[in-house]
């Protein structure tokens, strides 16, 4: 792909971008680029910068330092400021933020201005009817379902056709049921108009099965950006690791080029001699054996979870313990002996400093 063709593929640039609240560095050095049609989400724990990084790209709050392009025109920058208004960014907020006195139609209707009311009115039907609330035109928002509210509110911020839009944790206050119907439609409709989207999230599941990248921030800091799929499978430092989702640490020392545990032995051949290291994996890459096959272990707990029971085990020789997820109706008794494999394929080794070193 040639410069000129990598340049039109991104919508949305970002350069070290800085802010910060008194003594508090909210956004520190933030860099991120955003591709036409990609829907990316920010994730990371509550004051890490996620909403802030938002407001700042949708111009709510102005960045300290730093530049920032949409489709190549320059936002904002050391010398300059483009009010939000004429940004062409759709801001979808936490609690939608529909007006009380107005109709659906009219809310969705408040961003079409200087468009002409036969326009107007044409475009707010339309999108209703995308958005699936076209029956609920004449209705006030407090008559509204949670569900419906959210959609009406996708419905308003779309309507103006931005060239981006951002959704902050716009799922959080729906209940769980609900919440996974309405991603889902709301994920088809973004996909289906090619729309550019940046989505706000502090739940990793939500953020791996909704984004094309994930970007992970921690104290203002952009501290992993990729794919979710390998982001998960191959985190780039314990942080990461962690924070996706649940897994088993087993700590250890490099020798001769490789780490010993009570689950095998597994190369790690770009760590130095003698360095600490944690060995991370998730319940997944272990898999239950007959007693006397594998490496030993008994099972001191067990806990339904619908699909599946997870099981905590003591691995034999040692007082590591370690959680493994099989099927009920194979699960073994508390006090059981058990075999395991662990799948070298899904250990990551971790310097003690966090560098990954996989």
């Amino acid at each position: 792909m040639s410069r000129k063709e990598t340049s039109e593929a991104q919508l949305l640039s970002l350069r070290a971008v800085c802010k910060a609240f008194g003594p508090i560095a909210a956004l520190d050095q933030v860099s991120l680029q955003v591709a036409r049609g990609e829907i990316l989400c920010l994730l990371g724990p509550s004051g890490c910068g996620k909403s802030t990084l938002l407001r700042v790209i949708g111009g709510i709050e102005q960045a300290d330092d730093g530049a920032m392009d949409l489709g190549g025109r320059p936002i904002f920058g050391p010398q300059f400021f483009v009010e939000p208004e004429d940004r062409n960014i759709g801001f979808m907020f936490q609690d939608y933020a529909l007006f009380p006195h107005l109709t659906v139609a009219e809310n969705v209707a408040f961003g079409l201005r200087g468009i002409g009311r036969a326009a107007m009115a044409a475009r707010t039907a339309e999108v209703l009817d995308v958005a699936g609330v076209a029956s609920l035109a004449d209705r006030y928002p407090h008559m509204l379902s949670g569900g419906e509210q959210q959609r009406v509110a996708l419905a308003r911020a779309l309507a103006p056709r931005p060239a981006l839009l951002l959704m902050d944790e716009p799922f959080s206050n729906l209940d769980q049921g609900l919440r996974d119907t309405v991603r889902a439609e709301t994920l088809r409709l973004l996909r289906s108009l090619g729309t550019t989207a940046i989505i706000v999230t502090h739940e990793p599941q939500e953020a791996l099965a909704i984004s094309d990248r994930l970007v992970l921030l921690r104290n203002g800091r952009v501290v992993a950006d990729d794919r979710p799929r390998h982001l998960y499978q191959y985190p780039p430092h314990l942080y990461a690791a962690r924070f996706l989702g649940p897994g088993n640490e087993l700590a250890g020392s490099v020798e001769a080029g490789s780490v010993d545990t009570p689950l095998g032995q597994f190369a790690a051949p770009d760590l130095n001699e003698g360095d600490a290291v944690t060995v991370f994996f998730r319940p997944t890459a272990l898999h239950l054996l007959p007693a006397g096959d594998g490496s030993g272990a008994v099972v001191i707990d067990s806990v339904f979870r619908g699909e599946v029971e997870s099981l905590t085990l003591r691995l034999a020789g040692s007082s590591d313990l370690v959680r493994v997820e099989v099927p009920p109706e194979s699960c073994p008794p508390v006090g059981a002996a058990v075999g395991l494999r662990l799948d070298p394929d899904a250990v990551r080794i971790f310097a003690r400093d966090q560098r990954a070193k996989s």
